[in-house]
């Protein structure tokens, strides 16, 4: 799913973090972080620096994990109005 696919976005379902079990979650962002394309600029961090950076995101409502049915795919999205 892409970040501006507005047609995506509609069937796309919302997981509240709170939702999924600590590893699951864990998985989750993990496999975020290390998807192919993903860019955290030019200071490479470690895996857990950036896996503490995407939850503090999802902790304070910045970010969203979203499950698209089609594709059944998991993605962390920004959340609309906040980047």
């Amino acid at each position: 799913m892409t970040h501006g696919d507005e047609e995506g976005d509609a069937r796309a379902v919302e997981i509240a973090p709170a939702d999924l079990a600590p590893d699951t979650l864990r998985r989750v962002v993990e496999a975020f972080i290390t998807r192919e394309g993903t860019d955290y600029g030019l200071v490479e961090k470690s895996l857990e620096s950036k896996v503490a950076d995407v939850m503090r995101q999802l902790e304070r409502g910045e970010a969203r994990i979203v499950f698209d049915p089609e594709s059944e795919s998991v993605d962390i999205v920004p959340r609309e109005g906040r980047r």
